[in-house]
Order: C-alpha cells, then structure tokens, then sequence
C-alpha cells in the first residue's frame, strides 16, 4: 500500500541517519522492508542449536513447497534472524491477482503447511509452537473455500459471507448440522493439503535438506539459491517442477508467543 511504502522510505531514511550516511542506498531500503514486514530484529533473542536447525527445516518447507507449486507467489528471501513475534521469515512478492482459483488456494495453503510438515519430518513426527500464524491463516483460507466462495461439494454454491466488514466471521441461517458439516469440510480440505505437503516434501527432501543447511550457515537465502537447487520457479505458464502428480483440486511465518522484553 501507499502507507507501507511510506513507511519503508522513512525507515530507509533513519537507517542512513543512524549509520552516518549522506544518502540513503539500496542496503537501506532493504533493511528497511525487512523492519516494516518482518518487524524489529530482536538481537537479545538467542536461539540453541538445535531451535536454529528446527527453524530453519520450518522455514526451507515453506520455501520449497511456494517455490514447486505454481499457484504460490515467488519467494523472495527466507530467513532465521528472529524479528518480531517470528524466529524465521519467508518473505514472497505477492502477484497481482484480482481473483483466486481452487488450486491456487490450495497450492498457497500448502505453502503455508509447509513450516509444520518439514518440521516434523526432522523432529520424530513431534510439532512445536512455531506455526501459530500459519495456522490462524490456513483456518481462515479452509473455511473461506468452504462458506464463502463455494468451493465445497457437501455445502455446494451458498455462502455465509458476513458483508458488514469484520473479516471472516460467518452469519447464518444455517442449522447445527449444516455447522458441523463445515467444520468437518474445512478439516478435510486441511488434512487434504497436509498430506500433498507431506508428500512434495518427501520427494524434493534432498533439496529442501540442502536449503536448511545453507540457512543454518548464512542464516538468510535469497531467491537465486533456492533456483540453483530446484530449478526455476514454477509458475502457471511455465515448467511444472514437481515429481508427483497434481491433484485437481495457498511469508510464511515461523510465530511464537511474544516475549516481554
């Protein structure tokens, strides 16, 4: 928006100020745009190791899962240097898409699943509290599908879209039967995606190990070494970079709780 990118113009400016500079360069904007996405860096937030390595597999699993689906905005970045309520970051350049498809949503919710999927394959199948945001976001594009935009075949072509302008909440009439279809409706389509995430991860598992261990390394990634492990980015008009098949049927955020500091 108009207001963000004012926002990171004066950023840019104060980050010049504070470093002694005459004019404001390319390092500032930079450092700009990752303090007003991603928020403050926290510097006195001191990961262990082995919460560094599960960051890292969170962040590469949304980064290879956006990066292989061709219905996800290009990542950008992804980093691990905590900022804000995140210990990592993946920042994607969002297209300018007027409307969404099925699969489009879909493959973004894979991306979203992707942190939690990749973390439990290097963690014994145990979850952490790293995916709060993630969540709060695959629930509300899962029941979104379901009563707004008509993409369920038990709820079929109604929607229970609230116009008054207070976000996803929901507004009847609809009975508790029809209410306990949409919780199990969006639950499938969530466990649909889970699995499909699941099974991308799998089969790409050497790149995506590849990518968490550069960012273990150097602790943020650009676009271009996440290309030279798999390849270009898979979009709707080019080559699709995945093994397995499509089903016919979208940064991502590694969140915890805030700290008091």
């Amino acid at each position: 928006s108009g207001a963000d990118i004012a926002n990171i113009c004066n950023e840019a400016a104060l980050n010049a100020a504070r470093k002694g500079k005459s004019a404001v360069d390319n390092s500032d904007f930079t450092d700009a745009v990752d303090r007003v996405v991603g928020g403050i860096e926290r510097k006195k937030t001191i990961m262990s190791p082995e919460e560094k390595r599960l960051t890292a597999y969170h962040e590469a699993g949304h980064a290879v899962a956006g990066w292989l689906l061709p219905g996800c905005d290009p990542v950008l970045k992804v980093s691990i240097i905590p900022r804000g309520q995140a210990l990592g970051l993946t920042w994607s350049l969002p297209d300018e898409k007027v409307m969404m498809s099925k699969s489009d949503m879909m493959d973004e919710m894979c991306c979203l699943v992707g942190g939690r999927v990749a973390e439990e394959m290097v963690n014994n199948g145990i979850p952490c509290t790293g995916a709060l945001n993630d969540f709060e976001r695959l629930t509300k594009m899962a029941y979104a599908m379901v009563t707004y935009y008509g993409m369920s075949d038990k709820i079929g072509n109604l929607s229970y879209y609230n116009s008054n302008g207070s976000g996803y909440d929901l507004t009847k009439p609809y009975s508790e039967k029809t209410a306990e279809t949409i919780d199990a409706e969006a639950k499938a389509i969530v466990d649909e995606i889970t699995e499909r995430t699941r099974k991308i991860l799998k089969e790409n598992w050497d790149g995506l190990d590849q990518l968490a261990r550069k960012l273990i390394d150097k602790e943020v990634i650009m676009a271009e070494d996440i290309e030279a492990i798999f390849g270009p980015k898979a979009g709707k008009h080019g080559e699709d970079r995945l093994k397995s098949d499509e089903p016919q049927a979208v940064s991502s955020e590694d969140t915890e709780k805030k700290e008091n500091e």
